[in-house]
């Protein structure tokens, strides 16, 4: 062999040493120092949570080494006032994904987070929390640790995105896969026109697997449970704000069409369920004035709300319209609440062909779409 061979085989096999000198040097160097010092926010720090908004509490710390000089990540732990973070109730990383000495958490995830560690709502409690360094692996925790304070909102910590209505007192009946879905109609806030009879009934986050439930005691939702309905089947429009754990029944105790011509009820239209009220085979006849026939009509719900009777209208979101034709859009029927009841503010007209003849009317207050309504010329 040549002495150039024997350099070159005794190069590589330093190569490989150094290779491997380095490697075990790097795993050797994944110590960091703990967290000994704590900035903020200060030690039994109040918070009253508004986790409605954007408001946040910034959780700061002095940086930790590691002993190969490099980058050191963070997390931030928090466990009830007596726990010792062996089982915290919530980790998370620092800002810009763990390298900051730093976390911004919002008022959303502390109103989770005090949820987890066994806070009411409408409570206030303490969390502890501290802060854990790493390169990854090897994580050491900090030996300080601090409270905060919280008092939580009313109002549940993980508002569903989606609720359902399901049992034996709803439409659909006890079978999950049926529950009705309602509509949201604002963040947190879900409504529904349907009847209830006597049975039990509860919401839930999903309609398949093993759903979230809520129930309801008075007028407050409640997670868990179910309630129970007696009496007759009543119709109701039911609105649940899950920002502020309420629930609002009015019932629905009549629909009618309001002839604007007449400036009186023309007929009474019968809930046919599933959200929707059915008149069938009505005569509809507009009036004859001077300048032509007049064929304006808007609805008038009756609605208890546990105390007294009352009227809503619902109407049109024009002041005044065109007759329609085969070519209308389907947005000119929909249903807006309207606050004036005068005798011709905000009506619809019907199309020409219903003039003398037996007409369906239908209102959809079903949750599939907006409110509309549409007639059916026979």
């Amino acid at each position: 062999m040549s002495r150039t061979s024997i350099t070159s085989i005794i190069l590589c096999l330093f190569m490989l040493a150094l290779g491997a000198c380095s490697k075990d040097k790097k795993l050797d160097h994944t110590a960091v120092s703990q967290v000994s010092v704590i900035f903020a926010p200060d030690d039994n720090r109040y918070v009253k949570l508004q986790p409605a908004t954007s408001a946040t509490v910034l959780f700061e710390w002095e940086q930790a080494r590691a002993e190969d000089g490099g980058l050191v990540m963070y997390e931030i732990a928090f466990d009830k006032e007596g726990g010792d973070f062996s089982k915290p109730v919530y980790k998370m990383s620092a800002d810009n994904g763990g390298t900051f000495n730093k976390a911004t958490v919002s008022h959303k995830l502390l109103n989770t987070i005090g949820n987890m560690a066994g806070i009411p709502s409408l409570s206030t409690g303490k969390l502890k929390w501290t802060v854990f360094s790493s390169k990854g692996i090897n994580e050491v925790k900090s030996s300080q640790a601090r409270i905060i304070e919280i008092e939580r909102p009313a109002g549940f910590a993980n508002i569903p995105s989606d609720v359902f209505l399901t049992g034996t007192a709803t439409e659909k009946g006890a079978t999950l896969s049926d529950a009705i879905k309602l509509k949201q109609t604002s963040n947190g806030v879900f409504e529904v026109y349907t009847s209830l009879k006597a049975g039990s009934y509860q919401l839930t986050d999903r309609n398949s697997g093993t759903p979230v439930t809520y129930s309801v005691a008075g007028t407050a939702l409640k997670e868990g449970g179910s309630t129970d309905v007696t009496g007759g089947t009543k119709v109701y429009r039911m609105v649940f704000d899950f920002n502020n754990t309420s629930a609002t029944f009015t019932e629905v105790k009549g629909m009618a069409l309001w002839f604007a011509p007449n400036n009186t009820i023309q007929f009474q239209i019968p809930y046919a369920g599933n959200g929707q009220w059915k008149a069938e085979n009505q005569n509809i006849a507009f009036r004859q004035e001077s300048w032509g026939r007049d064929e304006r009509y808007k609805f008038r719900m009756q609605v208890n709300d546990g105390t007294a009777d009352s009227y809503e209208w619902y109407g049109s979101i024009n002041n005044d319209n065109q007759r329609p034709t085969a070519g209308t859009a389907p947005s000119y029927f929909y249903l807006i609440k309207i606050n004036n009841n005068d005798q011709w503010n905000y009506c619809f007209k019907f199309q020409t062909e219903a003039d003398m003849k037996p007409c369906d009317i239908i209102l959809d207050f079903s949750t599939t779409q907006p409110y509309t309504h549409r007639v059916v010329v026979k």
